[in-house]
């Protein structure tokens, strides 16, 4: 019994120690006016994801309006909208995304390639799913293969192979995914991804179009 008592008279200077630490801690952040600060913290930042968000509405609206209407001026309103949403929350991919596609429809493909290359960064692309990961890819990759340049093709492939495994039932990956191998020669997985994408979108012309145009050509593989 004695033993007992002790034991729970230990445990109750433990537990009386450890409560006035908590107070001390406690004490120490309200005199420093932590929880204070936290919280305006916490405001301001829900204060700039509203805004970056409603520039990036802007900016996609601006941007499809740009596309109907074919109009310069309006495409740069769009990228501007998405540089403000960028400057207030630089860690979102969307805004990136926005910038790259405005930029691309101003013929600015370089400066697109490096919004993507944002957008895709592990800064960014952890706010992306795995869908519109492998759509950026897809972009991105669209635009690498505008060039002859070889080490943007062999990018490109990189790319698209990872497009179609986040997006199996993506046809136009498919297909550019059959660009890049038939660019590179190799025209038997240039074939079973043509065929492929036409798989997954029979009425898809031009996959069957490069499918019948290399069932015609010499086997290089």
């Amino acid at each position: 019994m004695g033993k007992t008592a002790k034991e729970n008279s230990a445990l109750n200077d433990i537990v009386l120690q450890v409560g006035m630490v908590v107070v001390m801690i406690v004490s120490y952040l309200f005199m420093h006016d932590v929880p204070k600060k936290l919280w305006e913290k916490l405001r301001l930042r829900n204060r700039a994801d509203i805004q970056a968000k409603r520039h990036f509405v802007q900016g996609a609206q601006l941007l499809a309006r740009a596309r109907a209407s074919k109009s310069k001026a309006l495409a740069k309103e769009a990228q501007a909208q998405a540089q403000r949403a960028i400057a207030l929350d630089p860690c979102d991919a969307a805004p990136y995304l926005l910038k790259a596609l405005a930029l691309d429809f101003l013929g600015l493909r370089s400066a697109a390639l490096d919004s993507l290359d944002e957008a895709l960064s592990p800064l960014a692309a952890k706010s992306l799913s795995d869908s519109e990961r492998g759509d950026a890819l897809l972009k991105r990759a669209e635009l690498r293969l505008g060039t002859s340049q070889r080490c943007r093709v062999d990018s490109a492939l990189a790319d698209l192979t990872e497009s179609v495994r986040l997006r199996p039932n993506n046809a136009k990956a498919f297909f550019s995914l059959g660009e890049c191998y038939e660019r590179k020669k190799m025209n038997e997985d240039a074939v079973k991804a043509y065929q492929q994408a036409l798989d997954l979108e029979p009425q898809f012309r031009v996959a069957e179009q490069a499918l019948h145009r290399l069932d015609s050509s010499p086997k290089n593989n």
